[in-house]
């Protein structure tokens, strides 16, 4: 929730979630905030790398943090690790910024039910105390798909900030290229996200035919046409777009490999049904551009600022048509 949800001006999220997952894979139930400070940093300087990692409109002063690991990226690339100047920006900034918003999600005062930290202690000497939970997850059998979710999310929100690719992904949504089974942006199709990466968390790391776990790298995963593509010819054809796309991400689900063979060319039961509605209206609380994806699939079919609920009404008139 706090990596899906959760509100991004910035990266700084998903960097600390990498971080901390690696703390915590460790069974460590603390760790000096300056030890932590070094992968998160790091994290932060490779993906600068590839995209921007706030909006480019964005001003920022010589003293941002965001300014410092533009400065030192290099050189703490070519080390191996962050240098004096990039560590201890990152040490002054994370209590301060990332690590008191990291819980809170979309929306006046929402955040996750719990907490995956504490920070204690003052200045250099500070303390990250890792809670049993964070260590339950990152020591898990869900922890690759967890770690699959964030760099998703991540290549996701880094490419809405780039000039050009980001008014695209935001006004436009992204396409799937059904070849690779990736997530691309409509206008240069550069590869954003797998698909099982991208929406995965948003159905609860459960497969949408039997709804038991998908366990990444364990699991034999196959990418659903809820609706399967041979039904397409008995939608109706109306008017430019009023055609639901059944390529696109509001009808395809991460299942098990043999979930997906038995099913076959089936249409999808009453509980499939309520389950993908469930997993789109949880894409649609997230920031752009999943959601705007799905809600340009909701308004070409009519539905203007949709409410909750409208996914379960959508995906019943969709399946009325066969």
């Amino acid at each position: 929730m706090a990596v899906l949800i959760g509100a991004n001006t910035r990266t700084y999220k998903f960097a600390l979630g990498t971080a901390l997952l690696d703390a915590a894979a460790e069974d460590r139930s603390e760790i000096l905030l300056r030890d932590l400070a070094v992968p998160y940093a790091m994290e932060l300087v490779r993906h600068l790398g590839q995209a921007p990692q706030a909006s480019e409109k964005e001003k920022r002063g010589e003293a941002d943090f965001l300014s410092v690991a533009e400065r030192e990226a290099a050189e703490s690339l070519r080390l191996g690790s962050p240098t004096e100047e990039l560590l201890a920006a990152a040490i002054h900034s994370m209590p301060r910024m990332v690590m008191r918003k990291f819980h809170n999600l979309r929306g006046e005062g929402a955040e996750v039910p719990h907490r995956f930290y504490e920070v204690t202690g003052r200045s250099h000497e500070q303390v990250v105390r890792l809670s049993t939970e964070l260590r339950d997850i990152a020591q898990s059998e869900q922890a690759a798909t967890l770690r699959g979710e964030l760099s998703a999310r991540w290549n996701i929100v880094e490419l809405s900030f780039a000039v050009g690719i980001g008014q695209s992904l935001i006004h436009e949504g992204v396409v799937v290229d059904m070849a690779t089974l990736q997530i691309t942006d409509r206008q240069r199709r550069r590869s954003v996200a797998g698909v099982t990466d991208a929406v995965i968390g948003f159905q609860r790391g459960l497969c949408l035919i039997c709804a038991d776990p998908i366990t990444l790298g364990i699991d034999s995963i196959a990418v659903d046409h809820v609706f399967p593509l041979s039904f397409r010819r008995l939608l109706p054809s109306g008017g430019k777009g009023t055609t639901p796309d059944l390529d696109a991400v509001w009808n395809l689900a991460p299942t098990h490999a043999e979930c997906n063979g038995q099913k076959s060319n089936r249409l999808p039961t009453e509980q499939e049904m309520f389950r993908l509605a469930e997993r789109n209206e949880a894409i649609m609380q997230s920031p752009r551009p999943l959601r705007k994806t799905l809600a340009l699939t909701l308004e070409r079919s009519g539905y203007k600022n949709p409410r909750p609920g409208a996914w379960l009404t959508f995906i019943r008139q969709v399946a009325a048509h066969f």
